[in-house]
């Protein structure tokens, strides 16, 4: 190294010191095992739960699913053989069993028909799914308000669903299993169709389903062509049926149709206008039906019987509604008026047919609906001398004849002695006389020239008469027992010539459609035409001349007998004319005294107004 250089050190600059160097980003910490137990906590809780919800809630719903009917298709109705009598016009008189009409379309039916079912029991039918939370909360609201059940929350669906596929019981199970059915039905089945089913198989009293039954029943007419008024009618029934259907309750279901007018307002189906138009027209038809009952009940006796088998039977009666009216206006007129006046309570009037025996009206008495005992059918009575025809028959079959005389003076009989009333004796009558002023003494003579009184029960029993007699004299004033049908009966044999009639009710037949024979008893000859004939002269003087003039019908052969019971407990009259033979009786059920009331009075005059009213 040069000497220059060799004193001299070489100084070195430090090296620039190194930046600080950034410490690197700490890494999260690992949580701790009690950490993550805590975070799992609180998801695992509301997961489980959720799990065993849904599995409760499965086996819940499988539980209430697992006796539910199958509803793949529609059951078929189940019901009893319908059973339905039309009178003699085709008019309906009565039903039995479960009435079905014909099945309706939606279509062809009036739109203010399921406009009303819906504004009263589901106005929400077209938009719910088969449930309506908004109906239930509406309903459970109002029912706690009222602090009992008033109203429901079901909705059609429901009770369509209850209707086809459960029980009437009320309880949480069947409300669940309602509510699965309804849901099914709704996603099964369009509104229109559920409607459809609704109003064919809906229940709606008096033994009838379906809105076309129930239409024919309560108005006489199909479902296509109800008016406003009665679809209103039809709508309300559901609510209670057996309550508030016209049959049951006339009054209720007018006022319930009410109701249903105003819903239809509030759910602007109709207009106020309409509603108060509709009010104005609501009239049921007049109760014909109600007071033919007893007709409509004698006339389906022992059908089973009569029609085997289980097919619907529709029957033709023999009964003319026109005249079954007029008889029913005049029994109550006479029984409001001179019949109250006098004690009179009850009545019961027959018109048959002499030729045949059909009966073309029947009052078995004063009010069906009060009482439904038949006074002409079922009711034994005293029938006073209206019983001397059936004797003095036998006594023309025994060779008397009308001009023969007989004595009517006083007659002791073993202490017992015959009253004449106010006849005052003559010594010597003839037949005719005897029987037009139905004089007793005389009558009684002319029973034992008939044979007496076994002759006289045995001409009762081959003219149809069938009662209880006594075997002795006082047979001859008519202390027997009969009915009012019975005693009619057994003089159309006298009306017609000598024939026995059996009385029916029914005139035609048909089962599942098919015409069906109807078993009747020909009239058959128990008696010459020639003594028939010459007693009913007989009972024309009666009517001319006698005891029943009150029953003359000008420019009309009439005949007939009166007759009247101790202290007026019982009065008849029994008359023909025009081929008809119109039975009457008049008394109380307690067989309480008139005042005064004879066959010649009040029955008498009964016979008249209503032989007046014969076509």
């Amino acid at each position: 190294m040069p000497p220059a250089q060799a004193g001299r050190t070489r100084s070195r600059r430090p090296p620039p010191p190194a930046p600080p160097s950034r410490p690197a980003p700490a890494s999260p910490p690992a949580p701790s095992r009690a950490a993550r137990r805590s975070g799992w906590h609180w998801l695992r809780w509301p997961l489980l739960i959720a799990i065993w919800g849904a599995v409760a809630l499965a086996l819940l719903l499988l539980v209430f699913a697992w006796d539910l009917p199958r509803p793949d298709s529609l059951p078929a109705a189940t019901r009893r053989p319908s059973v339905t009598l039309l009178a003699a016009d085709g008019t309906m008189l009565a039903t039995q069993g479960d009435l079905y009409g014909e099945v309706v379309r939606l279509r062809d039916l009036p739109a203010h028909l399921p406009a009303a079912l819906m504004a009263v029991e589901d106005r929400r039918f077209r938009s719910h799914f088969g449930i309506d939370p908004w109906g239930m909360a509406r309903a459970a609201l109002a029912n706690w308000r009222a602090g009992e059940v008033v109203q429901g929350g079901s909705t059609l669906t429901q009770q369509l669903a209850k209707n086809l596929f459960l029980t009437p019981e009320r309880n949480f199970r069947r409300k669940v299993q309602e509510a699965l059915l309804a849901l099914w039905l709704e996603r099964r089945f369009s509104k229109d169709q559920l409607m459809e089913i609704y109003l064919n198989r809906v229940y709606l009293g008096a033994g009838a389903y379906g809105v076309d039954a129930a239409a024919r029943l309560f108005f006489g007419l199909p479902a296509r062509r109800l008016q406003l008024w009665q679809s209103a009618l039809l709508a309300g029934l559901p609510k209670a049926p057996s309550r508030l259907n016209p049959r049951a309750s006339p009054d209720l279901a007018v006022a319930r149709a009410s109701e249903v007018l105003e819903a239809m307002v509030v759910n602007r189906a109709i207009t106020q206008a309409q509603m108060e138009a509709e009010l104005g027209r609501m009239r049921l038809p007049s109760p014909r039906a109600g007071q033919a009952g007893w007709f409509a009940d004698w006339a389906l006796e022992d059908l089973a019987e009569a029609f085997p088998g289980n097919a619907d039977l529709v029957l033709r009666a023999t009964l003319d509604t026109r005249l079954q009216a007029a008889v029913e206006a005049r029994l109550e007129a006479l029984l409001a008026g001179p019949g109250a006046r006098a004690g009179v309570t009850q009545g019961a009037v027959v018109v048959l047919e002499a030729s045949s025996g059909a009966v073309r009206a029947m009052a078995g008495g004063r009010d069906y609906r009060a009482s439904q005992f038949n006074r002409a059918t079922t009711a034994r009575r005293q029938p006073g001398s209206a019983f001397k025809p059936v004797f003095f028959l036998a006594a023309l079959e025994a060779g008397m004849r009308p001009d023969d005389e007989v004595s009517d003076a006083p007659l002791n009989l073993g202490g017992w002695s015959p009253g004449n009333g106010t006849w005052r004796p003559r010594g010597e009558i003839t037949l005719e006389e005897a029987l037009a002023h139905s004089v007793n003494t005389a009558a009684v003579r002319v029973l034992y020239r008939a044979g007496g009184p076994r002759v006289a029960m045995e001409m009762a029993a081959r003219l149809g008469i069938e009662g209880r007699f006594p075997n002795d004299a006082s047979l001859a004033l008519g202390t027997g027992e009969v009915t009012l049908l019975d005693l009619v009966a057994g003089y159309a044999a006298i009306a017609n010539g000598g024939l026995r009639v059996a009385p029916f009710g029914i005139a035609g037949a048909s089962a599942g459609g098919r015409p069906q024979p109807v078993r009747r008893t020909p009239p058959r000859r128990v008696v010459a035409a020639e003594q028939a004939g010459t007693l009913r002269r007989m009972l024309e003087a009666v009517v001319a001349r006698g005891s029943g003039r009150a029953a003359a019908l000008p420019g009309r052969a009439v005949a007939g007998k009166t007759g009247t019971t101790q202290d007026s407990r019982d009065a008849w009259f029994i008359g023909m004319v025009g081929g008809q033979v119109i039975g009457v009786w008049l008394g109380n059920d307690d067989a309480r005294p008139m005042d005064d009331v004879r066959g010649g009075t009040l029955p008498a005059r009964l016979f008249r107004e209503v032989a007046e009213a014969l076509p």
